[in-house]
């Protein structure tokens, strides 16, 4: 995966890259309310074993990140709601551990059901 993006100063640079962005991101949805799993982007994604990224895109622009994620929620509550909440925690997080601007979080409720 390419880079996320890199931060310099005198003493050198540090390169964070899209899979550990990707890693706080699914971290961070699965602990959100309502979030039953991660859904994969593509039908192909569902033959594919489970791992704790599907689901998740991000990708570096000059104004910040771009994450795109995709969810399924818990049957019953405010779909609206699940997906600000996930938006504004998942920004808060990605900014705060690793100090990169979020241009934009973009949820997809792929489904919704019973949690187990």
């Amino acid at each position: 995966m390419e880079a996320a993006e890199a931060i310099s100063s005198p003493l050198g640079t540090i390169t964070i890259s899209n899979e550990v962005v990707a890693q706080i991101v699914a971290r961070t949805a699965a602990e959100s309310y309502g979030v039953v799993a991660m859904a994969p982007r593509a039908a192909i994604g569902k033959l594919l074993p489970e791992r704790p990224t599907r689901g998740i895109a991000v990708k570096g622009t000059p104004e910040g990140l771009r994450i795109d994620l995709h969810v399924v929620v818990e049957y019953g509550l405010n779909l609206a709601e699940v997906g600000t909440t996930i938006r504004s925690r998942v920004a808060y997080e990605v900014t705060r551990l690793t100090g990169l601007r979020v241009a934009a979080v973009e949820v997809h409720i792929d489904d919704v059901r019973r949690s187990k």
